[in-house]
């Protein structure tokens, strides 16, 4: 046998014999290793996400409450002018009611301010009787009403005078120019004439023939709690006061002039003239707007029609009474509700 057969042998020895297969211990440690490094991952993202839950309910029931704060704030503030506002109704029918003094309260559209605590109170009180009452005014001065101050033509006005008088009588006859519950239905009316006395001023705008231009012009010179068939030029707006027979502009200016300087000097206003046959005189029923604010801007307004009562045990009347309105007092009429009205 010489070297090199050996050498053979030896090669083919080491072929056949089986290989060594490496330990499996680190591989399997390495597996280990990654998994668990995983499993700590993914627990760290549900931590993350789970503490992003918890800060937004936080924050959610945070605001909530920060809300329900503010609401309850406001709501205990506008309870507060709220009572402020309709005690100052009842203080000026009190100083309305006095005997007129030097420095007394009167219906003459001037304003009273005070403090109540601190709250601002402001008060304006007009003469309801400076309007033209729909139930109580008659023929002419209804007409003058619709062509003076409502802009319509002789021929619309007398058919709304004739609808507005069928409107209050308390019969379905017809007058020659208005409308009874028949031409109501012919005409697709929703609301058919009451045959009684109007209830508010909005209830106008119902009757057969009026526009809403018409009504819009006529709404703030206008009432339904006076009965009274003329006006009380002493308080009454110029419009009203061009609304009577035969007014001349220049005269009516010129007495508004006079009465203001009556006004300013603490005087009597003079009469005025052109009144004959429609001065009702001045009858206790005053329309009242009481505002309340506190300092941070709540703020309540309070809209009254009231009268003095002789009976100590019931001193004041409401004719009608208003909540919110918010708007200038000729304009907030349009949208009175009698239900809102207290005895």
């Amino acid at each position: 046998m010489n070297m090199r057969d050996g050498e053979h042998r030896d090669a083919r020895a080491r072929r056949a014999a089986p290989r060594a297969r490496r330990p499996l211990g680190g591989r399997r440690a390495k597996h280990a290793s990654g998994g668990s490094h995983r499993q700590r991952g993914i627990a760290l993202v549900l931590a993350l996400w789970l503490t992003v839950l918890l800060t937004a309910i936080a924050a959610g029931f945070a605001y909530s409450m920060h809300t329900e704060a503010l609401a309850a704030g406001n709501a205990i503030g506008v309870a507060r002018v709220r009572a402020v506002a309709d005690g100052a109704i009842e203080r000026t029918v009190y100083e309305l009611a006095k005997p007129r003094i030097p420095g007394a309260w009167l219906p003459n559209g001037a304003t009273h301010a005070w403090k109540d605590g601190d709250v601002d109170v402001s008060i304006v009180a007009t003469d309801e009787t400076a309007k033209i009452d729909l139930n109580g005014a008659n023929e002419v001065l209804l007409r003058g009403l619709f062509t003076q101050i409502g802009g319509a033509d002789a021929d619309t006005a007398a058919r709304l005078v004739d609808a507005v008088i069928d409107w209050r009588d308390p019969d379905d006859f017809r007058r020659p120019n208005g409308a009874e519950s028949a031409d109501y239905q012919a005409a697709g009316a929703k609301v058919l004439p009451a045959n009684a006395p109007f209830e508010t001023i909005g209830e106008v705008s119902r009757v057969l023939g009026m526009t809403p231009a018409v009504y819009a012009r006529i709404a703030p010179s206008i009432t339904v709690y006076t009965r009274t068939a003329g006006i009380n030029p002493l308080t009454a707006s110029r419009d009203v006061l061009l609304a009577l027979p035969n007014a001349d502009a220049a005269v009516v200016d010129a007495y508004l002039a006079q009465r203001a300087d009556a006004l300013a000097a603490g005087v009597p206003p003079p009469p005025y003239p052109g009144a004959a046959g429609f001065n009702s005189g001045a009858i206790q029923t005053w329309r009242i707007r009481a505002e309340a604010k506190l300092p941070d801007g709540v703020t309540f307004v309070r809209e009254a029609v009231a009268r003095p009562s002789p009976d100590p045990a019931r001193a004041l009347v409401v004719l009608a009474w208003i909540e919110g309105a918010v708007a200038p007092l000729a304009a907030a009429e349009t949208n009175e509700n009698n239900d809102a009205a207290r005895p």
